[in-house]
């Protein structure tokens, strides 16, 4: 019996490509241009609800072709591992058997937030993102990438919805404790790294692919809102600082980056036209295809076409400058901006209908789908599209990798002062707020009551105002300054006992009473009481220097400028800053 020639590894895979592209129907191409949500039952069956969940994994793969996937919420590794041998049994017994390929949102650090980033679970636990840049060294997050891949690889995941290189210039933001800060030198020498760690030298059957985002940088938000919702869309730049976010992208063009994502924001005031950058020709086409040459994978941010439900909430599809079109009208945009891939999205019956009533080409939808289906080849997910579980079992979350996950904890915490309380000697009594007690008494003997403390340790996070609704709620957005009440307790706790205060900045917490008061100060970005408490006693030593300044005032901050870095009057601790 003879092949055909897509399936033949021996064959050169633009002749593969070629070969598969021209059995293809309109309705299998179609089902290419969509990078829909998955999640899964706890014992690795598919899943038939969820928050997420809109059409049941057999719908989807078998009867609406898709199969690019990411899958959504955390279970067991063994689960994890038959649950991706299960989807591509399912699609291979489609007619041309296109294997499918599965990402997911970064799984390895301290985050919790369903629409972002997982907590690490099984995974490997390291630092956020602006830890890895308190510590500043590329060698170290190309083996955190290398980490992230085989972890990844042994599960079956094979895109990354990684690394996030917007720069962290506007101190409001939600999303910045998954940047590398506010500098754009830094950021550009360590997505190379990171690039680098999770694809190798180039990409290929070991690789996993590097969804770059968000392009041209998410940074500059107005007022600092999320543009996950209609009343953060806007992007602005008043700094005129456009390239200096565009920066990191070029050097992850340059290491090679296989795939990018642009956000979901509308750029106001620039010359670029006011749409959301997923429908935008002169951001897609324009810059990243035509300036800077990026001939990869470009999928949207989820959710530009629909309006969809969201933990039982009806969102709107964030389509910003385009919300009066169709979802039709909306697909075609933005498959003229130049998009491969719409992410978050099912409905390829509207790309049918577009070609078929003459207002896209089909030669427009195969440039996307050679795309799409070369990096399926490159990746070897044709020759090898299952995972072992034992293996699977073997490698996430082993030793090796917690090791090195649990020493970049440590080396990331960065002291902000240190008034001859850092490294504590002997076994003090302790008093701790926001410690486990249990972690604690191996370090000292811990005391219910302050007053009989000789050191308190209180463990703190970067304030945020609370939200309507559920999803938004995981969105940490608004002040940055502690409420009163609050601010008044802890500094009654300041005054009462020398206390270490730790400060877990997923954003620049605005803390000069506290800076003034505390014995020593330290922030985290994502570590363990073990770790903080390793470097409280000197059994570990802390390198971190700050990703980005921490303003005086909320005043301050709402007078700086959104697209520039480090931009607020007389900060308390300048970027950089560490002990």
């Amino acid at each position: 019996m003879t092949i055909p020639p897509y399936r033949d590894p021996h064959r050169p895979v633009d002749e593969r490509v070629e070969d598969l592209l021209a059995r293809m129907t309109l309705e299998e191409k179609a089902g290419q241009l969509f990078h829909s949500m998955l999640g899964m039952s706890a014992d690795g069956t598919f899943a038939t609800e969820g928050p997420f969940v809109h059409a049941s994994t057999p719908e989807l793969v078998e009867d609406r072709g898709l199969t690019h996937f990411n899958l959504i919420g955390q279970y067991g590794v063994r689960e994890t591992a038959q649950w991706v041998n299960r989807i591509q049994e399912l699609a291979a017994g489609t007619r041309l058997g296109i294997p499918v390929t599965l990402s997911t949102d970064p799984r390895h650090a301290f985050t919790d937030n369903p629409g972002a980033s997982f907590n690490s679970g099984a995974f490997s636990a390291w630092p956020e993102p602006l830890g890895l840049a308190a510590i500043g060294d590329p060698e170290l997050v190309e083996k955190f990438g290398d980490t992230v891949r085989r972890e990844y690889l042994a599960v079956g995941f094979r895109v990354a919805l990684h690394p996030q290189i917007d720069l962290a210039t506007e101190p409001r933001w939600s999303r910045q404790s998954g940047t590398f800060g506010s500098s754009a030198e830094l950021t550009s020498a360590l997505v190379r790294a990171y690039v680098r760690g999770l694809q190798g030298a180039r990409l290929g059957p070991e690789s996993v692919a590097a969804m770059v985002k968000h392009f041209p940088g998410g940074g500059p938000q107005k007022d600092g809102e999320d543009p996950h919702f209609a009343h953060g869309k806007e992007q602005v730049y008043p700094g005129g600082m456009r390239d200096y976010h565009l920066a990191p992208f070029k050097a992850a063009i340059e290491a090679g980056c296989s795939q990018m994502m642009p956000y979901y924001g509308q750029p106001v005031g620039t010359d670029w036209e006011e749409v959301g950058f997923g429908f935008n020709r002169d951001v897609l086409t324009g810059l990243l295809r035509g300036r800077l040459g990026f001939d990869g994978v470009i999928c949207t941010d989820w959710g530009l076409l629909t309006d969809a439900p969201i933990f039982g909430e009806l969102f709107p599809a964030r389509a910003w400058g385009a919300e009066h079109l169709s979802v039709a009208e909306r697909a075609a945009k933005a498959l003229d901006a130049g998009a491969d891939q719409f992410g978050g999205e099912q409905c390829p019956e509207v790309i049918v209908e577009l070609v078929r009533s003459g207002r896209v080409s089909a030669a427009r939808i195969d440039e996307s789908v050679r795309r799409l289906l070369r990096e399926k080849f490159v990746l070897g997910l044709f020759e090898n599209p299952h995972v072992d579980p034992d293996r699977a079992e073997e490698t996430v979350g082993a030793g090796e990798f917690t090791a090195l996950g649990e020493a970049a904890q440590r080396r990331s915490l960065t002291v902000l002062t240190n008034h001859a309380l850092l490294p504590v000697e002997g076994r003090p009594n302790l008093y701790v707020r926001g410690v486990s007690e249990r972690t604690a008494s191996a370090y000292g003997n811990v005391v219910a009551d302050p007053v009989a403390a000789d050191l308190a340790v209180l463990r703190l996070r970067t304030p945020h105002e609370k939200r309507p609704g559920l999803f938004e709620s995981f969105f940490h957005s608004g002040s940055l300054a502690f409420p009163e009440d609050e601010l008044k307790e802890i500094l009654r706790l300041l005054d009462t006992t020398p206390t270490l205060v730790c400060v877990n900045l997923e954003r620049p917490a605005v803390l000069p009473e506290i800076a003034a008061k505390a014995a020593a100060l330290v922030a985290d970005y994502g570590a363990s009481d073990a770790a903080l408490l390793d470097v409280t006693f000197g059994r570990a030593r802390a390198e971190g220097r700050l990703p980005f300044e921490l303003p005086r005032s909320m005043a301050a901050v709402e007078a700086s400028r959104p697209d520039v870095p480090n931009d607020t009057e007389d900060p308390v601790f300048a970027c950089g800053h560490g002990l």
